[in-house]
């Protein structure tokens, strides 16, 4: 069973979330072999205040 997490600072909408995961979804299915029913998305919704990259917050970029 292939489970896919993402991280995405928020502000998406649902439609482009589900897009999101059905193209994830359906590009791990034919990669992998499994089958689509067997693929699990996760998006996780991560303030800038709480991601950073080289020690400085994407909130204060």
């Amino acid at each position: 069973m292939p489970h896919v997490e993402i991280s995405l600072f928020p502000g998406r909408d649902d439609d482009t979330k589900e897009s999101i995961i059905r193209e994830v979804s359906d590009a791990v299915a034919r990669t992998s072999g499994a089958p689509l029913e067997a693929v699990t998305v996760v998006i996780r919704e991560v303030p800038k205040t709480h991601w950073a990259q080289g020690g400085v917050p994407y909130s204060k970029k």
